[in-house]
């Protein structure tokens, strides 16, 4: 195996465990007891104590309903070292697209633990961890029959049974994970076993169609790289054999079987509508937010974990807007799994650490240690990129977000040598400002590191100065900041278009200009216009704008029509600094990051701004600024 195919394995593995294999003294230096009970955001000593040092691994298959059987760890907490305590222990579990352990890449990681902070402070706390492949995975028989299929999520119900009446437990399980082994959490708890106790999704999805298809636009990279990452775990760079399996047999005849596993970016090329059926796949089944009825009937505790720049941090906060059951919710600074700042990483996994013990020890232990008495929401507001502040909130949005107008004029910033270089003001525009005119040119991006690339990427996520995409682009800025301007919540752009052909996509960025003229990513949107239609979400939406985007929801824009696309930006906390500007981008490609569409290299975009077409951008800032 080359270099470059190791180096995108191994990254498949922290992105999708979502735990990079990396030391976070802070976290385990909390573990140690103390006379004082301390039990707050990020602190966590005293409730409980470390009561092991080691632990035990064990593999084996279990059979499901249908005779598929699934590979799985069992990790035991262990004063020795070689046998397991002769205890009755809470256990918490992950139910894992990818290898149920990493010993593939390093033979010395026995198990999912060997490679964790946060799992071994669970074991040595008192608590079992298990980790299984989902069928058609690693070594687990059966076929991968599409994400979040119906057999994948009964066998959740059958896994939980099954370990909720070993002897070595207690009766009470939870689950841990991020991404995929995120969303197979809120899977699990749609299926109502009463001995799944809590969950803390990480990174995990509400909504897969509007990740893989926002606005009807097709993110068809960041699924392909997946699927190859996830055919090569599946058929090349296998999982090791589980412990019963001596000869190696059972390992070679469950792999044979994954050939013939679902083709992801095949069928997903092909679910272009949110109404696309199947014979292995519909929205309405293979997606954690079609569950949403089932998964609030059990009320299963939830802790819902994500990062401002994550893939999936809207869909965190739609999760926190419809979930039934008792929950919490921290977003931190942080994207997916990459990073290009150490600090992001100890910051993240030092709160995760202690979160999850907190969460757990509450709910699958009893110990009353308050952390349902604090407030429902923890947030970090991001400043220049470099350092974030924790804030606390009971709603989401914060109450405190006021909604703040700033409208596109053709007036000029003086800011940057663009196609137009428009302006943003508090005040609407007059008649005088109509419009700015924009050739469409596909080759702008927002580049091969950004959060959609970084999901599954290669490297740390960098965005850069984006001026030299501004350049190509619509652009419209503020004047400099006269004070710091702190935004929390989700960003709506509000565009009148016309133009020369019959659809178009229309990406939006929101950027921070600092004083040098860098111009910084903080969020985006994007949008096909002909889905542009808004109709009631089947869901709490926040009051956000929801296309269906359903087969027959296509209206071609007609030459020369002026039509509204309103399009919710990704939340966000940051602060815009004094000094700095606000700016808006308005592109209609992302060359590296979505499928473009075959449009003429002719087609002009007209983006109004005048009394009657008045775009502008909704900014939820904490106090309004003044005209």
């Amino acid at each position: 195996m080359s270099r470059r195919l190791q180096r995108i394995v191994l990254t498949a593995f922290i992105v999708f465990s979502c735990f990079a294999n990396v030391a976070i003294t802070q976290g385990q230096n909390s573990t140690k007891a103390t006379d004082n009970k301390i039990s707050e955001f990020g602190k966590y000593s005293g409730y409980s104590k470390p009561q092991f040092k080691k632990w035990v691994v064990q593999s084996q298959y279990i059979k499901m309903r249908d005779g598929v059987k699934l590979a799985i760890d069992v990790i035991r907490p262990s004063h020795d070292g070689k046998t397991p305590a002769d205890v009755k222990v809470p256990v918490v579990w992950t139910h894992s697209r990818y290898h149920r352990n990493q010993q593939a890449m390093n033979p010395r990681s026995k198990s999912m633990v060997d490679s964790r902070p946060d799992l071994q402070r669970l074991v040595r706390h008192g608590y079992a961890v298990t980790t299984v492949g989902v069928r058609g995975s690693g070594v687990s028989f059966g076929r991968f029959e599409g994400l979040f299929s119906p057999n994948e999520t009964k066998d959740a119900y059958e896994v939980i049974d099954w370990l909720s009446k070993q002897p070595w437990c207690d009766g009470n399980v939870g689950m841990f994970g991020g991404s995929y082994l995120g969303m197979t959490q809120y899977m699990a708890a749609s299926q109502n076993h009463p001995a799944l106790k809590a969950i803390f999704p990480d990174v995990a999805g509400f909504d897969l169609y509007d990740l893989l298809y926002p606005g009807g636009v097709f993110r068809g990279d960041m699924i392909r790289h997946w699927d190859k990452l996830t055919t090569m775990l599946d058929t090349k760079m296998t999982a090791v054999k589980v412990d019963t399996d001596k000869d190696g047999t059972m390992k070679k005849s469950a792999i044979a079987g994954h050939a013939k596993n679902w083709k992801v970016f095949e069928e997903y090329s092909k679910a272009k509508f949110r109404d696309t059926v199947s014979k292995d796949h519909s929205w309405s089944i293979h997606n954690p937010a079609s569950r949403l009825t089932d998964i609030n009937r059990a009320k299963v505790p939830a802790y819902h974990w994500n990062g401002f720049l994550d893939i999936f941090v809207a869909d965190a906060t739609l999760w926190y807007a419809n979930y039934a059951g008792p929950q919490k919710m921290g977003i931190g600074p942080w994207p997916h799994a990459v990073f290009h700042d150490r600090r992001f990483i100890a910051e993240r996994f030092r709160l995760m650490t202690i979160e999850q013990h907190r969460w757990f020890d509450y709910w699958l232990k009893g110990i009353d240690n308050g952390i349902m008495k604090e407030p429902p929401i923890h947030y970090a507001i991001l400043d220049e990129g470099k350092k974030w502040q924790w804030k606390t909130a009971k709603q989401w949005p914060p109450k405190s977000s006021i909604a703040q107008t700033f409208y596109f004029s053709g007036k000029s910033s003086g800011s940057i040598k663009s196609v137009n270089d428009g302006s943003l003001h508090l005040a609407k525009p007059g008649d005088s400002n109509k419009h700015s005119k924009y050739k469409v040119d596909l080759t702008t991006t927002t580049g091969k590191s950004s959060r959609w690339d970084n999901a599954v990427g290669q490297g740390p996520l960098r965005y850069g100065d984006m001026s030299e995409n501004d350049r190509k682009s619509l652009t419209f800025t503020t004047d400099t900041l006269k004070y710091n301007v702190t935004a929390t919540g989700h960003p709506i752009a509000h565009l009148y278009v016309s133009s020369s052909a019959a659809d178009g996509h229309f990406h939006v960025l929101l950027e921070e200009v600092d004083e040098n003229g860098v111009s910084h990513y903080v969020t985006e949107a994007v949008l096909r216009a002909s889905k542009r239609d808004v109709i009631k979400a089947p869901w709490n939406n926040l009051g956000l704008p929801f296309q269906r985007c359903n087969k027959q929801d296509n209206k071609p824009l007609k030459k020369g029509e002026v039509v509204l696309l309103r399009m919710d930006l990704h939340p966000i906390a940051v602060v815009f600094n004094k000094g700095h500007r606000i700016r808006v981008t308005v592109m209609c490609a992302d060359k590296d990051n979505t499928k473009s569409l075959p449009i003429s290299k002719d087609a002009e975009v007209f983006v109004h701004h005048n009394s009657q077409h008045a775009s502008k951008l909704i900014l939820p800032v904490q106090s309004k600024q003044k005209k």
